[in-house]
């Protein structure tokens, strides 16, 4: 019978071990990762693309282009697409982020023959309609108008426009650059970005010999590319102010509050002791800050603070809302917060529960074999190996109150943060 009376042993973690894909790589430089396992029917085959175009002014048409690629293809409608989409089952799915363009597509296996084609119809023929982009920029425009009514939205982007200035990270979308699209601008952004040598297509699921097939020929030798391919990828960040920066919205209840600024991202050495400290000081449910700002003071609901992994950068930004009669004490709480970091030894308690929290998530973090599959890419894109993940257990594993104290001294400084609050100060 289960004896409840006694706690299970706890074990820590000794090894982490992910599923190392097969890789291909075809002529036209397209390179595949399959994740094959057999006794799963769903299969999700995921295009990532590197975005290329870094000029500030025109970033905005990567998000758009992710946006349109599913609108219409020579071939097929936009409604005809989603009606084949869904008639088979399937889920498509386009994705941006700061660095990456990603179609996914998920199917059941006995299905794959029917949903590829739709896939390699997209990447090889689309031709980004008048009318779809039309009602995607003003869907956009119209949500532009509601977002910017909020205090938090107003508060990130003075952040982004602040610390990652003049380059395509800090640029916003603002209802004149919407109307400035133009459906030729996609076109030729499609042209140079959705080819096969600057694809990553990851495959995970009961990959059998018919569907290795298909992906050799539709997308390893149909594909081709259109245009010589430039990864001009060098980006330049700009000093940023240290000022508190102070937005007034005398009528509302609440401020929001946004600090933060550069730091490194996952190519350093020290980015899995910069997120233990992180974690710590306001990464989770039981952090300093919420200890501190939320169940002591009552200040807020929610406060957190987030490492951000960029290509070519990394970030640290914290970020609340408080009633506007407490926004100077927030800040001051959060400045305390800090120097508390720098200036004293963490207890081994607070340490061996953040640690066990990080090794929890960690483990956690693997239930599917599609869990693998985005671990993989956050190290594939980084320039990193699989072992990434033991070294980053064994900093868990062995960080100690010395370690937290001299990277919390090294790269958090309340004095080197930009500050915004929208409301009252």
């Amino acid at each position: 019978m289960l004896d409840r009376t006694t706690a299970p042993t706890f074990k820590t973690i000794k090894s982490f071990t992910l599923v190392e894909p097969e890789r291909l790589e075809f002529a036209n430089g397209l390179k595949a990762f399959i994740f094959n396992t057999s006794d799963l029917d769903l299969i999700k085959f995921e295009f990532t693309f590197d975005n290329i175009l870094l000029k500030e002014n025109q970033a905005i048409l990567n998000p758009i282009l992710s946006s349109m690629l599913k609108e219409g293809t020579i071939e097929l409608t936009s409604k005809e697409i989603a009606d084949t989409i869904d008639f088979y089952g399937a889920y498509l799915m386009p994705e941006y982020s700061f660095d990456h363009t990603s179609l996914t597509v998920y199917t059941m296996h006995k299905y794959v023959g029917k949903v590829l084609p739709i896939l390699k119809d997209i990447l090889q023929n689309s031709i980004i309609p008048q009318v779809e982009l039309d009602t995607l920029i003003r869907n956009n425009k119209q949500s532009l108008q509601i977002s910017l009514q909020k205090n938090d939205v107003l508060a990130r982007r003075e952040f982004y426009k602040e610390v990652l200035k003049d380059t395509r990270y800090g640029t916003l979308p603002t209802e004149s650059i919407y109307d400035s699209i133009k459906q030729q601008e996609i076109i030729s952004l499609y042209r140079k970005q959705i080819q096969p040598s600057n694809c990553n297509l990851f495959i995970a699921g009961k990959v059998d010999a018919s569907i290795q097939s298909m992906i050799t020929i539709f997308f390893g030798e149909e594909w081709q590319n259109t245009e010589v391919l430039d990864k001009n990828n060098n980006l330049v960040f700009s000093a940023y102010s240290s000022d508190l920066v102070v937005k007034e919205k005398p009528e509302v209840l609440q401020s929001a509050i946004r600090l933060g600024g550069l730091t490194i991202n996952r190519t350093h050495p020290d980015f899995p002791a910069l997120q233990f400290v992180n974690t710590l000081f306001g990464g989770f449910f039981g952090s300093r800050l919420m200890k501190n700002i939320r169940e002591e003071k009552g200040f807020t609901y929610s406060i957190g603070s987030y490492i951000g992994n960029l290509k070519h950068t990394g970030f640290v930004t914290i970020a609340s809302e408080v009633g506007v009669d407490v926004t100077k004490q927030t800040l001051s709480e959060i400045q305390k917060e800090i120097e508390i970091l720098r200036q004293e030894k963490t207890s081994e308690e607070d340490i061996s529960l953040v640690r066990n929290y990080m090794q929890g998530m960690l483990l956690g973090s693997l239930e599917s074999i599609f869990s693998h599959v985005d671990k993989f890419k956050s190290v594939y894109f980084s320039g990193l190996t699989s072992d990434y993940y033991n070294s980053y257990s064994e900093v868990l594993k062995n960080i100690d109150s010395d370690q937290v104290q001299d990277i919390a001294i090294r790269y958090l400084d309340y004095d080197k943060l930009f500050k915004v609050v929208v409301g009252k100060a």
